[in-house]
Parts: structure tokens; C-alpha cells; sequence
């Protein structure tokens, strides 16, 4: 790595000041009246809501949303000395192995044993600290349930779903979903599709703008903080990621046409970008550990809905990629001076293809 990094190299030069008083502590409703950034042309946007955008498409596109649900990844559980032990989840690493957090931890060392449920009753769900983890202090930990039940039904029990630290309140944790969430496995949500109604969805459709699904399980790679000067030293953990067959041929048959794929959240822009990196898309299950910045040049999609991003993250990176570092931080400025509201229950910005930068447009790709 050099020295002196570029300025769209430097952590410093992906910072920006937000009043606290527009992080967002709770969701609008209905979903689709959030504010909506419309990012057109070089140097050209607009204030919409959310429920304009089949407004804003074109009949033939597609949208490409992620179908992850987000799991109660926080539990609370006791030692067998009857101290209480806090456990957040943050990605798994093997059957009913995962990776976690656990506070206070300095004590619970390899072989020790939390249980989870009431502390008078016998345990349907215990875990083994196995290892510890260098990188994110966090501590591997081993599943266990009583008669082999299944893991994920106990925590839909004895779990709570997750909130980012910045939201204080308590809000509906069943609006930290997405309306089409199913496959249980992430431990943050794919934020931009919090937006999305049932009622939007027709409109969609009424418009002619398809939509599919991917998979990719939020974890620690989507928000660990970037935590070296120099932006290209910062190093992405995986997450899993399925992209189906089925995705993969409206995607192609979309670009075949001549219309657009439009990403709905960062997340699905990893998974298919990630899918793509042996020259074209393919279908894909697995780990996805792509780390995009600017100068990456987009394989597969031409557009991007999102939400407001925390400063200096791997996500702020990844849409100064698509439209511009300079740019994305004098919308963020605008956006600010509006009112809109920042992070996972805010806002959403929508960069339409006409605005992406030349250097990353999609390359024509070549029919199956």
C-alpha cells in the first residue's frame, strides 16, 4: 500500500458531521412515505417520497432485493455462576457455531457455558465458548439444545432482534423487516427495503418493473467500521450469500433487453457483484467477501436504491464507488440541509443509471 493515500483513499475524506437530531429513531408510516434523495443525471436531483419510484423507472427493469430475515440474534443467558451474560450474533461459522459478542467476556474463557431461559428451569438452549476471535474481540461459541431441537425456533423465543446502538428507543422490532423477509440468518436488515409496501409493489408491477430475490445474511462485514487510515488496507469479512438460477436469467434476459438492474441496498450490490467476479454472473452459494471502493468498476447493476450511510463505513465507500466520492458527500449535504432523516430507519436515496459515474457503468455483457 502507498504511504500518502489519494484523498478517495484516505478514512478522512469519507467523514461527515450529522445533528443528532436526524439519526432516526423510528420508521415512518406506512414504509413508502419516507423521503426518497432522486439522483439523476451528473449534476442533477430531486426531492421525491418513496412511493413515486415506479415514477422513476422504466417498464422492462428490475428491481433486486435480498429475502434475508433478520434473526433474534440477542440473547440473554446466566454462567453457572448465575452472572448474567449478554450474547449478540454476529455471523455463523459452522452448524449452530457462531460467531459473537459477549459482555462481559474478559472471564468466559474456551470451555466455559452460558444458559439461556429461565434460570429455575431446565435449559432448552446452552452454549460453549470454543474460541476467542482476534479481530472482533468477539468469542466463537457452540449450540447446544436439549432433545436436538432446532436452533432457530428457540431463538424466536428466547431471543430479541437487534437494533443498531444508535437507535434509543423501542420501536417495533417487526419494522426492522422487510415485507418479504424469509430466510432466517442475518443479524442486522437490509435496510433499503424497509421501504417497500405491498401497495408499492403492485404499482410496481402495474408499471411493468419486475422484481427478484437474493439472499445475503447482514453480518459483521456489512458493518464493522473501517479502522485504518488508508481505506485500502481495510480488509471485508464474508457473508453468506445465495444468488439462484433463477435471478441469474432475469438478470441476463433484463440486460438483454436493453433495461436495467437496479439494486435495492448494498447488500444485494455485493452479492451480485461478488457472484460475478469470474467475468460474468453466475449462480452462487457461499461466502461473498467483496470489498468495493472507489475505482471499482460494476459488473451487473446499473442503478441503486439505498438509505443514508454512517460516515467512514464500508457502505459509504461502496456508493462513492457507483457515483463519485465528491458527489455522494455534497448530496449527503443537501440531504442534511432538507431534513432528511439518517441510517436504518431513515431516509432513501435512489442513484438512477443516468448518474453513475462513466468509469463504473456496467459493461455490456455478452448473451448466454
Amino acid at each position: 500500500m502507498t504511504d500518502l493515500p489519494s484523498p478517495d483513499h484516505s478514512l478522512a475524506a469519507y467523514q461527515y458531521t450529522l445533528p443528532p437530531g436526524q439519526i432516526a429513531q423510528a420508521p415512518v408510516t406506512p414504509r413508502d412515505a419516507s423521503r426518497l434523495l432522486v439522483v439523476q443525471g451528473a449534476d442533477q436531483h430531486q426531492h421525491r417520497h418513496f412511493y413515486h419510484l415506479p415514477e422513476l423507472l422504466n417498464p422492462g427493469d428490475l428491481l433486486v432485493v435480498n429475502n434475508t430475515r433478520v434473526i433474534p440474534a440477542r440473547l440473554m443467558g446466566q454462567k453457572p455462576s448465575g452472572g448474567t451474560v449478554e450474547v449478540l450474533l454476529l455471523e455463523p461459522r459452522a452448524t449452530d457455531q457462531w460467531l459473537a459478542l459477549v459482555r462481559p467476556g474478559r472471564r468466559l474463557k474456551p470451555g466455559a457455558v452460558i444458559q439461556f431461559g429461565p434460570p429455575d428451569q431446565p435449559a432448552d438452549l446452552w452454549a460453549e465458548v470454543i474460541d476467542q476471535d482476534p479481530d472482533t474481540s468477539g468469542r466463537v461459541v457452540q449450540f447446544y439444545t436439549r432433545g436436538n431441537q432446532p436452533l432457530y425456533p428457540l431463538l424466536e423465543r428466547l431471543g430479541q432482534v437487534p437494533l443498531p446502538p444508535y437507535i434509543t428507543g423501542s420501536p417495533d422490532p417487526d419494522r426492522y423487516q422487510t415485507i418479504y423477509a424469509e430466510v432466517p440468518g442475518a443479524v442486522a436488515a437490509p435496510t433499503a427495503g424497509l421501504h417497500f409496501t405491498e401497495r408499492l409493489f403492485e404499482a410496481l408491477s402495474q408499471r411493468g418493473v419486475n422484481h427478484c430475490y437474493l439472499t445475503l445474511h447482514v453480518g459483521v462485514g456489512t458493518f464493522r467500521p473501517i479502522a485504518t487510515d488508508n481505506v485500502l488496507d481495510h480488509t471485508m469479512h464474508g457473508e453468506w450469500v445465495e444468488v439462484p438460477t433463477s435471478t441469474v436469467d432475469l438478470i441476463k434476459a433484463t440486460q438483454a433487453r436493453g433495461n436495467r438492474v437496479i439494486a435495492v441496498g448494498t447488500t444485494v450490490v455485493r452479492a451480485l457483484e461478488g457472484a460475478a467476479q469470474a467475468g460474468q454472473l453466475q449462480p452462487w452459494q457461499g461466502q461473498v467477501n467483496l470489498y468495493i471502493y472507489p475505482g471499482y468498476r460494476f459488473r451487473v447493476i446499473d442503478g441503486l436504491i439505498t438509505n443514508f450511510h454512517l460516515p467512514g463505513s464500508s457502505l459509504l465507500l461502496l456508493v462513492s464507488a457507483l457515483i463519485g466520492r465528491q458527489r455522494l458527500l455534497d448530496l449527503y449535504q443537501k440531504a442534511i440541509q432538507a431534513g432528511y432523516r439518517f441510517y436504518s430507519f431513515g431516509d432513501a436515496m435512489v442513484i438512477l443509471p443516468e448518474a453513475t459515474a462513466p468509469q463504473c457503468q456496467t459493461p455490456q455483457t455478452e448473451s448466454p
